[in-house]
């Protein structure tokens, strides 16, 4: 099975935190203990942003390894973590692109999923990232789902189904263009900011 079992949040953020890692950073990959932690409660491109403690994370992993989800690399003098989804979830690198966004991020239209994967695939159309959602969907045990098309929004939300079959919350009013605009902008200059800071801590 694709998904043994009901993930809980700490599982999920581990497994994108893991995802995002191998992608935007192959340099730092597999990630140590602390690496993971520090990545697990990143403020920038998480939703929603979390504090968990080391024990949380080694907790999370050591449940997950028990369902061969992650694996521990050895002969290295500090023990690092790697995802072993590619294998059990089949994954090809749009998959793993749009994965990664909607364990970190939750819900998400294919455009917010396009807008926000240009550092882990470079997706060349809408046309590209349903279709990478269509394949995640197929077959008897799908790993998204689509959600209804909120009114006044145009395209529908697509979400994960590692934590069990979401349940989509009330429609929020549509909300200005421009305050949209804003809030992409923001996405994208945090992003930024994180890359450096992942460069600079490589160089120091």
């Amino acid at each position: 099975m694709r998904i043994p079992r009901v993930l809980d949040p700490a599982e999920i953020r581990v497994l994108g935190a893991l995802l995002e890692k191998e992608q935007t950073t192959p340099d730092t990959y597999p990630l140590s203990l602390n690496a993971l932690v520090a990545a697990c409660n990143q403020r920038s491109n998480r939703e929603p942003v979390m504090d968990l403690s080391e024990a949380d994370v080694r907790g999370a992993l050591d449940r997950l390894h028990e369902d061969v989800l992650v694996w521990p690399t050895h002969g290295a003098r500090v023990e690092r973590w790697r995802h072993n989804l590619d294998r059990r979830w089949e994954l090809d690198a749009p998959g793993r692109a749009v994965m990664t966004l909607l364990l970190l991020r939750g819900a998400q239209t294919p455009g917010e999923l396009r807008g926000r994967s240009d550092r882990l695939h470079a997706f060349a159309s809408p046309a590209d990232v349903e279709a990478a959602l269509a394949r995640l969907a197929e077959g008897t045990d799908p790993l998204v789902v689509q959600l209804a098309r909120r009114p006044g929004h145009k395209e529908a939300r697509w979400n994960h189904l590692v934590a069990g079959t979401p349940v989509d919350t009330p429609a929020e009013p549509a909300a200005p263009q421009a305050r949209s605009t804003v809030a992409d902008r923001l996405d994208e200059l945090e992003a930024r900011v994180s890359q450096i800071e992942e460069i600079l801590s490589r160089l120091t």
